[in-house]
């Protein structure tokens, strides 16, 4: 399956096809407005799409938010229920960290959900030891 999937970086996508993709990985909220995703794509510093070479439809998506020096962080990394297990995500995440590597930044991190850590750590993530995660969720 993953012969039929072209993975690429860019600049806009369809925001029907990146909407279902936010769907399929959970995060999609009903007061979301599918026109701001192109200021979301926009906004990121790479944003890539794993696309079917057959249809031309994307099975699966990435991103890059970067201060475009330094530091990166991987987020909204997803892929089809149907497409997942055959190595697109991994081609996902090679494409968002070369374009990291390639512009300098070089501190490059992610949160992973729960039992997920087994995908990442032979793409070269290891747990940083002394760090926990935070959300916002107070008042200032």
């Amino acid at each position: 399956m993953a012969d039929d999937i072209a993975v690429m970086v860019v600049p806009v996508w369809d925001e029907e096809e990146i909407t279902a993709l936010y769907k399929a990985g959970g995060w999609w909220k009903e007061e979301y407005k599918t026109e701001e995703l192109h200021n979301l794509i926009q906004g990121s510093f790479a944003f890539a799409v794993a696309t079917s070479t057959i249809t031309g439809k994307a099975v699966g998506m990435g991103r890059v938010i970067a201060d475009g020096v330094s530091d990166g962080y991987i987020q909204d990394l997803v892929v089809l229920p149907q497409y997942r297990k055959s190595g697109i995500g991994r081609q996902i995440v090679a494409a968002l960290v070369n374009r990291c590597l390639q512009s300098g930044i070089t501190w490059i991190a992610l949160i992973a959900e729960p039992d997920t850590e087994k995908f990442y750590r032979p793409l070269g993530f290891h747990p940083m030891e002394g760090h926990i995660p935070l959300i916002f969720r107070g008042k200032l």
